[in-house]
């Protein structure tokens, strides 16, 4: 039997999983494909891309820190981080006794063109914010946020744009594409 792989562009306010006792909007809600399950989480309040996977091994790929596969994120922060506050994120923070792995971080000159969120974030007058971009080879419960918190920058906005070598691309939130053949092997070694 194929492997089967998709890519998914998961939209705020929807549970990274098939089923919710409470009815709140789940992967159910967008994708129909069977036997397949995400590899990985994305929090209710995160976008982007998920992968789910029929194959168990593709998922562990996906998830186990051992592999380093490098996860690409784009987080709106609360007010402009400076150069010190960038080199303790690139360094690793520490979250709950634990250092972060060192990550790859770039403040961008410009908002990235992404779709309007269905609920705006949170607008405080007197409180900028700033656009980074996050590439982490972990995946600790919610990882960026508690990095750009731990540094004075909460994350307002989280958008995760990229696995290994799988990109959201143009994806709308909500919609969902076959993984390539080279998507599948690059993740695999």
């Amino acid at each position: 039997m194929p492997i089967r792989a998709i890519a998914f562009n998961k939209p705020y306010g929807v549970l990274p999983c098939f089923t919710d006792p409470a009815g709140r909007p789940t992967l159910a809600n967008y994708i129909a494909v069977p036997g397949v399950y995400a590899a990985g989480r994305l929090d209710q309040d995160s976008e982007g891309l998920m992968i789910l996977t029929s194959e168990g091994a593709l998922a562990h790929r996906i998830t186990d820190p051992m592999h380093k596969l490098p996860k690409v994120y784009l987080a709106q922060v609360e007010r402009i981080p400076d150069d010190h506050a960038i080199a303790r994120l690139c360094k690793g923070v520490p979250l709950g006794g634990k250092r972060t792995r060192p990550a790859e971080v770039r403040l961008l000159a410009e908002e990235p063109a992404l779709p309007e969120r269905p609920v705006p974030i949170r607008f405080r007058k007197h409180v900028p914010t700033a656009w980074l971009e996050l590439t982490i080879h972990e995946g600790m419960n919610r990882q960026v946020r508690r990095m750009t918190a731990a540094v004075g920058h909460p994350t307002v906005r989280l958008v995760r744009i990229a696995i290994g070598p799988v990109r959201l691309g143009d994806l709308k939130p909500g919609e969902w594409r076959e993984l390539q053949r080279d998507e599948i092997r690059a993740m695999t070694g």
